[in-house]
């Protein structure tokens, strides 16, 4: 994966090279990470060589996108830049290697590779996103963390709200709570919210947790009509967040 055609060529050369000595088959190419997650989908490959620096998603997030998938590929990461040597370590990658990639270094690479399991992947579920990807129509969407106003549980599927639209998700809340921390809200057993979005709080006097002669209170999203009812076990937040 590489957005730039002349270094996909260079590594398809490189590659037609270590032929001689490792038998390796190109099966396909992708410009983005996007792309790359879409092939995944419906594709198998035993090593992914990734380039780093890439437009809306880079490689170390399309690595972690790839850990979520049945059967994950080793990655290798191919990059112009050394800066980012310690963070692809990080991320379990089997190798990482500048350009202009050298035969004797893909080699080493693609012998590492050989003796890859999916669990050498296994550091890259503490690493946050910055995106969340599903599936609509056979295409992958992508989806900025930055743009979700909160995550609802209900039944198998999670549903991602954005200012624009509504997305489903078959990952589960607490393991999304768990990755993103801090970022969200809890304020039902069910919903977590982006404090980013949260304009304030109201109290209303109906509601499914509202008692006889109480008050329910629920969250004001920033810039939307809609509220968010909050639980009696989490009335705490409406304390909480006024002290942080």
């Amino acid at each position: 994966m590489d957005d730039e055609a002349p270094a996909r060529n260079r590594l398809r050369d490189v590659l037609a090279d270590c032929a001689g000595e490792m038998p390796v088959t190109v099966v396909g190419e992708a410009v983005s990470g996007r792309a790359a997650l879409q092939w995944l989908e419906n594709n198998a490959a035993d090593v992914a060589l990734l380039d780093i620096h890439m437009p809306l998603m880079d490689g170390i997030e399309l690595a972690r996108h790839m850990q979520r998938l049945p059967a994950p590929p080793a990655i290798v990461f191919s990059t112009a830049f050394d800066q980012h040597a310690i963070e692809a370590f990080e991320v379990n990658a089997i190798d990482y290697l500048l350009k202009p990639v050298r035969k004797e270094r893909l080699l080493a690479a693609l012998r590492k590779a050989q003796a890859f399991t999916p669990e050498r992947l296994g550091g890259l579920v503490h690493q946050a996103r910055q995106h969340l990807s599903v599936t609509e129509r056979g295409k992958i969407i992508l989806i900025p963390l930055e743009d979700i106003v909160y995550l609802h549980a209900e039944q198998k599927y999670v549903t991602i709200r954005t200012r624009a639209r509504e997305f489903l998700s078959e990952e589960s809340l607490t393991h999304l709570e768990q990755e993103f921390g801090p970022r969200f809200l809890r304020i039902h057993r069910n919903c977590i919210v982006a404090k980013e979005y949260v304009a304030g709080f109201e109290k209303q006097s109906h509601g499914e947790d509202v008692e006889a002669g109480a008050a329910a209170w629920v969250v004001v999203l920033r810039g939307m009509e809609e509220r968010l009812p909050i639980s009696r076990r989490h009335r705490h937040v409406v304390r909480d967040i006024g002290k942080a």
